[in-house]
């Protein structure tokens, strides 16, 4: 069965955690709601880094949280993800629906270029996510992504916008005049002390919004 994205957190989880450490804050997350958990494609050269992903999968399968790869699509064959995040527009789309017998979750991360929007739109993707919204440590590859461009992309397409990129619970009310789905968090829930106390933080400042 496919699972869609709803509106809310998107958790972004980075593997090159310690195992421990990642594995805990993450049994005591999916306890929350979350739309979603995605695994950064960080590994660890010397990590059995697929046995790591069944875990995760485990842990959100079980509250019936999907779970997408970042960029390996080719791991899609060989696990149970429910989809995919690229960074940027894939070549091999085309091959990778033939080659699944399953439908699946593809999103994509946009910056202020909004011919990605447009592509998205045309191979029917499921969300875009905007990155980076404020400056960030995790997210400092991606440029700065003007509040202009968010509208714009609203007036072009139906499909989900999330928002990523620097988003503390303290500087959300900047994004109220936006129209966005959710937002995609990494270090400010999984390096908090208390993973779910900053969860509730986010959701309290969401359902202002949603």
């Amino acid at each position: 069965m496919r699972r869609s994205i709803p509106e809310g957190i998107y958790l972004i989880i980075d593997p090159s955690v310690s195992r421990n450490i990642l594995l805990g804050k993450l049994k005591e997350v999916v306890l929350e709601p979350i739309a979603a958990v995605q695994i950064w494609d960080n590994f660890k050269a010397d990590d059995n880094w697929m046995e790591l992903v069944e875990e995760i999968l485990q842990l959100c399968h079980a509250q019936n949280i999907p779970v997408l790869i970042n960029n390996r699509w080719k791991v899609l064959a060989q696990l149970e993800l429910d989809g995919i995040h690229f960074d940027d527009k894939p070549d091999q789309l085309t091959q990778l629906r033939q080659e699944l017998n399953r439908e699946i979750i593809i999103g994509i991360t946009c910056g202020n270029d909004l011919s990605v929007v447009n592509w998205a739109n045309d191979n029917g993707l499921d969300y875009v996510s905007f990155c980076s919204m404020f400056p960030s440590s995790t997210a400092n590859s991606c440029e700065l992504v003007t509040f202009d461009t968010v509208k714009k992309a609203r007036s072009m397409t139906t499909m989900p916008l999330f928002l990523a990129g620097g988003i503390k619970p303290g500087n959300m009310e900047t994004l109220s005049g936006l129209d966005y789905s959710g937002i995609a968090i990494v270090s400010g829930i999984m390096e908090a002390d208390n993973p779910r106390l900053a969860i509730k933080k986010y959701q309290q400042n969401l359902k202002q919004k949603l």
